[in-house]
């Protein structure tokens, strides 16, 4: 029986800490709130008769001192307008004539292949994916031309590719 009551004990101060708690997570009361201040005279109540005082004029605060006057802000410079930024510089690898000439063959042949594609598919009905891709196209297509306006042949080429892949996609689809 003792390793028992043993037992017992050992449950009922293991159950006293777990209601005790943890000594650092105690909670603490907010500070009290500030007092109202008692008010500036008495206030008579009905069962005393009022004394008699010789009347005074209520304290009055007293002014608060005059405004400074405002300042008026120094009126503002014209600021000189900006000078117009130059366009950035278009970063392109310098092509051989060679490279340039085939740059500009493959372009202008996926952009004819893209063309074609998007023609096809003008007289059919399409679906939401479709459609967006004719939008994708018709985008390339726009930036494509762009590049090649800007001598970027490189950037040309990879967006008339863009344009191809995308129209033969929407081709197959259909």
């Amino acid at each position: 029986m003792p390793s028992r009551q043993i037992v017992i004990l050992a449950l009922l101060f293991t159950m006293a800490l777990g209601v005790s708690g943890c000594k650092k997570r105690t909670a603490h009361a907010a500070p009290p709130a500030a007092a109202p201040a008692p008010p500036a005279q008495p206030v008579p109540t009905p069962s005393t008769p009022p004394e008699s005082k010789p009347e005074t004029p209520p304290e009055t605060p007293p002014a608060p001192a005059p405004a400074p006057p405002p300042v008026k802000p120094a009126p503002a410079k014209p600021r000189p307008p900006d000078p117009p930024k130059p366009a950035p510089p278009q970063i392109s690898p310098r092509l051989s004539p060679q490279e340039q000439a085939a740059a500009e063959r493959h372009t202008n042949e996926d952009i004819s292949v893209a063309e074609r594609n998007l023609q096809v598919a003008y007289g059919k009905q399409l679906n939401a994916s479709q459609h967006d891709l004719v939008e994708k196209i018709r985008g390339f297509l726009g930036q494509a031309r762009e590049a090649m306006r800007a001598a970027d042949w490189v950037r040309a080429r990879n967006l008339a590719q863009k344009a191809h892949v995308l129209s033969v996609e929407l081709i197959n689809s259909l």
